[in-house]
């Protein structure tokens, strides 16, 4: 518990001290954010904002981690180490994009196709690594079997082990562009993201531990849970819940920076990496149902405008609709704070609950 609360202490202070040095570090580069004409208007006073602060989640998270491993003299794990690593990968390619961008002067970055193939060069790297490295009781940190609460009786490998590999990697590329496009699309206004993002990890903190005092490894029993390395994932979460939170300082309305691509991606990677070895694949989408919700306006209204030609949304994502219908930017982002809050209780009562009932599978 103390390595939690050193990684969560750790990594908001150094994102609440490092991103004001990163911002004039922006401001005499000229790395400003390109605003695009067909957004809402109110945006455009926007144009100019340093952008790729997501960089300072992914170092204060990285530092974080190691510092409470130092302090603590705990090894870091397999786990944690695979997390970080799909949240630093997916962090530089939308670095990559943050970046050309800003040299080019518009609004598109990567190319769609380049930008698939780094997002999904990096998720497969971390299905392929997440099945391998055993430990003395042969657990892995993941599984073939997709989970809810813990692993279900579904188990990809129900054709022998290579077709599992195969389908357990497509199924982690569908979580991982999943969450890592749920916080881009969300990232449309002034701390809306990072917000609903401290919410998500806050949970996973409370899972990991509770996971760790309830692991089949030293509390064996039916309601055990059979997660590799759940303490260090609940550190990992507290990296990123901490990070997020001495960002959101300097992201609050009226913002100073904007995560960019670099940092939606890297925290949807994150979350993402979270939810498959502390096996919650289908919880995640209970807990971020903010993203999901803000995704599905986007998929309505596409679907609704090529088979109806009528329009659901005066605009997607979602938050721009309620810009359009009127609503201040500061209202939009605390009433959607409020409904990520929401979503993030009934998905921790899900968890706690099937838990009480004796778990069920």
């Amino acid at each position: 518990m103390r390595a939690v609360l050193i990684a969560g202490v750790v990594s908001l202070v150094i994102a609440l001290l490092g991103t004001p040095l990163f911002i004039r570090f922006l401001v005499r580069k000229g790395y400003g954010q390109f605003i695009r004409d067909d957004g809402p208007t109110s945006h455009h006073t926007k144009r100019g904002t340093p952008t790729m602060g997501g960089a300072v989640i992914v170092l204060s998270s990285l530092i974080a981690y190691g510092v409470a491993h130092l302090v603590t003299g705990q090894r870091p794990t397999v786990s944690g180490l695979l997390v970080l690593f799909l949240m630093t990968g997916l962090g530089f390619v939308g670095f990559l994009d943050d970046f050309i961008k800003i040299r080019n002067q518009r609004s598109l970055g990567l190319r769609s196709g380049e930008k698939l193939a780094g997002q999904t060069l990096v998720a497969v790297t971390f299905a392929i690594l997440a099945l391998q490295f055993p430990n003395d009781a042969f657990r892995t940190p993941a599984s073939t079997s997709v989970s809810f609460v813990r692993d279900t009786s579904l188990d990809l490998a129900f054709a022998g082990p290579l077709i599992g590999v195969i389908l357990f990697v497509i199924w982690a590329n569908i979580i991982v562009a999943g969450t890592s496009n749920g916080v881009n699309l969300t990232d449309g206004l002034d701390g809306l993201a990072t917000g609903a993002s401290v919410m998500v990890f806050a949970a996973y903190v409370l899972i990991g531990i509770w996971q760790f005092n309830q692991n089949c490894q030293w509390n064996p029993g039916t309601k055990c849970y059979e997660v590799r390395d759940p303490h260090d994932l609940a550190i990992v979460a507290a990296c990123g819940m901490g990070a997020c939170f001495g960002f959101l300082w300097w992201n609050a309305s009226p913002a100073k920076i904007f995560m960019g691509d670099t940092g939606s991606l890297a925290l949807g990677g994150g979350l993402a990496g979270l939810a498959i070895l502390t096996r919650t694949e289908l919880l995640v989408v209970i807990l971020g149902g903010l993203f999901v919700t803000i995704t599905l306006s986007v998929i309505i209204r596409v679907a609704s405008f090529k088979t109806t030609g009528k329009r659901v949304f005066r605009m997607a994502p979602l938050q721009h609709h309620f810009e359009l219908l009127g609503w201040q930017e500061v209202t939009i982002v605390i009433r959607f704070w409020i409904v990520a809050g929401l979503f993030v209780a009934l998905g921790l009562g899900i968890f706690y609950a099937e838990w009480v009932v004796g778990g069920i599978k």
